[in-house]
């Protein structure tokens, strides 16, 4: 499933708030906020995709992720190693390291990662 993103960033907050309210959601946007309408037609939309459900409280919904971050976030990063980097991990992880400016103890905490994770493999 893919969100637009205008729903990405009310599923941040939906991820943020993990049980939340539509006034409350409302709340998380910087002014000038968006209409009550608008919001609902997000929360609509992304619950059709599956993403939010919501418990009922009287006549207030109170909505809720159905999926994780991490899990919505892993699955977009291997469409764009399949779409762009020819379905290599290598190739992603090489144009990452080399083209996002990173500082020399982030590059040394990566290492310590990959270190882990080929001990892991042995």
């Amino acid at each position: 499933m893919k969100l637009s993103k205008a729903e990405e960033q009310l599923m941040e907050f939906i991820w943020q708030q993990k049980k939340v309210f539509l006034k409350d959601l409302i709340d998380c946007y910087p002014d000038p906020k968006p209409a009550k309408t608008t919001v609902s037609t997000l929360l609509k939309r992304m619950q059709d995709k599956g993403c939010v459900g919501y418990t009922l409280f009287g006549n207030s919904r109170q909505y809720y992720p159905l999926i994780k971050k991490g899990d919505y976030f892993s699955k977009h990063v291997k469409g764009i190693v399949k779409n762009f980097f020819e379905n290599s991990t290598f190739q992603f992880a090489s144009f990452f390291t080399r083209t996002s400016n990173m500082t020399t103890s982030e590059l040394e905490e990566l290492k310590k990662i990959i270190d882990q994770e080929i001990n892991k493999k042995k």
